[in-house]
């Protein structure tokens, strides 16, 4: 079964606790805090794979949680770090957040890429020893890792993509310039899934092919399979319009080209706007005179024709070889650029969902959006720092610390970060 879209839920690992301890030893005076740090949470990382085809293994596990880092523990011991979780996808996935629809990841190279980051341990109590406070009683609880849901798509990683109505000879022409195997029948629809194909030119060189199932008028809405499949050409850098330049079923090859033409501005303008070759099949079946009206109209069009029977590899070998040089004249296969993470989008939708502790004079701010907004920000960048401020204002944190009876000086702490609070 072929399956080119999933929405799956993932958790990183929550950040282990810091732990409250004091060193007691026979003979040793004044030992003082020794409460370790807690573990890391593992990250969530998504990692492609050339052996998979398909998203049909997400149908059936749709969550993903990564492991927990440990409690940190007496005698300065610090907790484990939580295992990172892999998940393997097909290369070409895109993995966007299903909230907002913003690009987290595209899986393509072989790098493997962190979408959703554990929490950070919590700190023992040694780390807030001071000559001030030479026995803390308190540390700080570990933070929580990222939850997402997001949804996987693929995208298909071609250099060059077959378009055209179904039953035009997009499958024979691959099946003849590559050594795909797709199903070849005298039927509509014969190709329900895309299929890829790797042309080999010359010596070292070659491109991959990709046959799209095929399109019909209304695909862009959704009509046949086209609609579906689309997507698949989203990445390709040359388009192949195969027509059926015979018209052996009853329809105008001009027609079909405008047709199918318009289905591509409808779906994707940038898509239509891709270079693209025309391949005119079945030429074996149709006049000299019909071929040439055709190929007058594609060329006043400004493309390039080529006149070709699949079947028997008539005109195939000079289609391959434009499509080579054309590649190589063209950028490199397109790259879903990764969206920033808009920071007032967490103060706005959980601004009232913090707590305040006190525990030895030290105000304790904690809330989840809190630890996505420190991620953000740049301690080292005035400008980052000052719109850290401005939350804490807007988000009522600095109100709530005063309702508590904060006073000049005193200490705040949001998880690893400390200051003295100013008035």
């Amino acid at each position: 079964m072929f399956v080119d879209i999933a929405k799956i839920k993932i958790k990183a690992g929550d950040g282990g606790n810091g732990a409250v301890s004091f060193h007691r030893e026979k003979f040793v005076a004044a030992g003082g805090p020794d409460g370790g740090d807690g573990g890391k949470g593992g990250d969530i990382v998504f990692v492609a794979s050339d052996h998979l085809s398909t998203l049909a293994d997400f149908r059936y596990k749709r969550k993903y949680y990564a492991e927990n880092g440990q409690n940190g523990r007496a005698k300065r011991c610090f907790g484990k770090n939580g295992k990172d979780l892999e998940i393997v996808v097909p290369r070409g996935t895109v993995i966007k957040e299903t909230e907002t629809g913003r690009v987290i990841a595209d899986i393509s190279s072989d790098e493997p890429v962190v979408v959703a980051k554990g929490g950070r341990g919590g700190w023992g109590n040694s780390h807030f020893a001071t000559p001030t406070r030479q026995c803390p009683r308190f540390a700080k609880s570990g933070t929580p890792g990222v939850e997402l849901e997001v949804t996987l798509e693929l995208k298909l990683l071609a250099d060059v993509g077959l378009v055209g109505f179904p039953n035009v000879g997009k499958s024979t022409l691959i099946s003849v310039v590559s050594e795909a195997k797709p199903a070849i029948a005298n039927y509509h629809f014969t190709t329900i899934t895309p299929v890829l194909g790797v042309v080999r030119v010359a010596e070292g060189a070659s491109f991959v092919m990709a046959d799209i199932p095929g399109l019909i008028n209304g695909a862009s809405e959704g009509l046949g399979l086209g609609h579906q499949f689309l997507r698949h050409v989203d990445r390709c850098r040359l388009l192949v319009h195969v027509v059926d330049v015979s018209g052996s079923e009853g329809r105008d090859p001009i027609e079909d080209f405008d047709q199918i033409n318009a289905e591509l501005v409808a779906f994707n303008e940038d898509l239509a706007s891709r270079p693209m070759v025309v391949a005119g099949n079945k030429c074996d079946m149709v006049s000299e005179e019909d071929l040439e009206k055709f190929k007058n109209y594609v060329e006043g069009k400004g493309y390039t024709f080529f006149p070709i029977i699949a079947p028997i590899l008539e005109g195939t070998n000079d289609l391959v070889n434009h499509l080579a040089a054309k590649l190589a004249e063209l950028p490199p296969i397109k790259k879903y650029e990764v969206e920033a993470i808009n920071l007032d989008e967490y103060v706005q939708k959980d601004k009232n969902s913090f707590t305040i502790r006190v525990i030895d004079d030290v105000y304790i701010v904690e809330g989840a959006w809190l630890v996505k907004i420190l991620s953000g920000v740049d301690l080292d960048d005035y400008e980052s720092l000052q719109y850290f401020q401005r939350v804490l204002i807007s988000s009522g944190i600095i109100d709530a610390l005063k309702e508590k009876g904060i006073n000049e000086g005193d200490t705040v702490s949001i998880y690893d970060i400390e200051f003295d609070f100013v008035n």
